[in-house]
């Protein structure tokens, strides 16, 4: 029998702390070695505890998690890290800032639940999934089972908000129309239209690294799934369009899809498109979750798919989970092509690895080679603008 994961939490709330240490025990996989208060009460248990990983409060006296997290970095430099943050603007800018200093994930605490035993499914839905995938505990899930949640999940079973369409949460997309036959990679020097990227954990720093390093002139859009809540998009969109060269927002209903330009999907909104007078445009609805997550990649490839046929770049990066290699699917029967973010450089190969088991004609890349293949493909046989794609 594998020896458990030695877990370690660390939060000022002595509820919380209860709370999380209680869900994390309960798991016959996860040990609790131990608790503290602070972070410097923190850097001096991890020596003599040797976590496998560590759950860390943002806000906290003393020492608070940003502090924490640096410190604990000079030794510890893969230890797994798990934010514990808040859905407000100040808790979202903080955990964006824990994520640019090296944390591995985050998880947000509990927020209008009626009870503890909701609390405490609400913790154990996102916090068990991520411990065990950054440990390597957790299997890449094989292609045609639905994924576990990668991002912000409810309990299962859970619908979606209320008067969403559909509020009884699916578990995966629907497949590819003709998806008996064989997949063929498409053929070199397909042009390129539209990038559509999907991404999860690990994914604000992937992805600052691959946007950063689009030129000023990138010739087409790029549409953008990053599992995330409210809020978070809002503020990671503006932080990426601050150190870009191409334009990045936060997508909005109604929006042109320009050449250099980054869209990223809204949180608990998936983007989909649809075809006006001027091209494709952007279309947001709080359809049922697919994967157990809103936004998902799935839809948005579908839906980009119908717009732009065989002229898609598709791009899935690190990632819990398995969302998006089934809408990477429709993509390549569509004529569209694949890149992967190799398993070296994911943080978590779980929604890369899934395409790549599911037998996806694919190019696997290290992410520090994503940004130019893009470029390159992209630019590959375009001689000046690119055509608008009218139905």
């Amino acid at each position: 029998m594998a020896e458990k994961i030695r877990a370690m939490v660390c939060d000022d709330s002595v509820v919380i702390r209860r709370l999380v240490a209680d869900v994390l025990a309960a798991d016959p996989e996860i040990e609790v070695v131990g608790t503290a208060v602070n972070g410097k009460n923190a850097l001096d248990k991890i020596p003599m505890l040797k976590p496998d990983v560590l759950t860390l409060d943002v806000e906290m006296p003393i020492m608070d998690g940003l502090q924490t997290l640096v410190e604990v970095r000079k030794t510890y430099k893969k230890l797994p890290i798990i934010m514990f943050s808040t859905l407000t603007e100040r808790g979202a800018g903080a955990t964006l800032d824990a994520l640019e200093r090296g944390a591995s994930d985050y998880v947000c605490k509990p927020a209008n639940v009626g009870s503890l035993s909701e609390s405490m499914e609400a913790v154990r839905s996102q916090l068990i999934p991520k411990i065990k995938s950054l440990t390597g505990r957790a299997p890449i899930v094989p292609a045609g089972r639905a994924a576990r949640p990668a991002f912000g999940a409810p309990p299962p079973g859970a619908g979606g908000r209320p008067g969403a369409p559909g509020a009884a949460g699916s578990l995966a997309a629907p497949p590819a129309p003709g998806a008996s036959g064989p997949l063929k990679a498409a053929a070199p020097g397909n042009r390129v239209d539209v990038v559509a990227i999907g991404v999860s954990t690990g994914g604000p720093d992937a992805l600052t690294t691959v946007v950063t390093a689009l030129p000023a002139n990138f010739p087409v859009p790029v549409v953008v799934t990053q599992h995330m809540p409210p809020v978070f998009t809002q503020l990671f969109a503006q932080r990426l369009n601050a150190k870009s060269k191409v334009e990045v927002k936060e997508a909005a209903a109604g929006d042109p899809l320009k050449p250099g330009h980054v869209y990223i999907a809204p949180g608990d909104w998936h983007m989909r498109f649809k075809q006006a007078a001027n091209g494709p445009v952007v279309v947001l609805d709080q359809g049922p979750q697919e994967n157990y997550c809103r936004p998902a990649v799935d839809p948005m490839f579908r839906s980009i798919c119908e717009m732009y046929g065989s002229h898609i770049l598709s791009v899935i990066m690190t990632g819990m989970g398995s969302d998006g290699h089934r809408g990477a699917e429709h993509i390549i029967r569509g004529g569209g092509t694949l890149l992967v973010q190799d398993e070296a450089t994911s943080v978590v190969w779980g929604m890369p690895g899934a395409a790549v088991q599911a037998g996806l004609p694919c190019e696997v890349l290290p992410l520090g080679k994503l940004a130019d293949t893009i470029t390159q493909r992209v630019n590959a046989g375009r001689g000046g603008s690119a055509p608008r794609r009218t139905l």
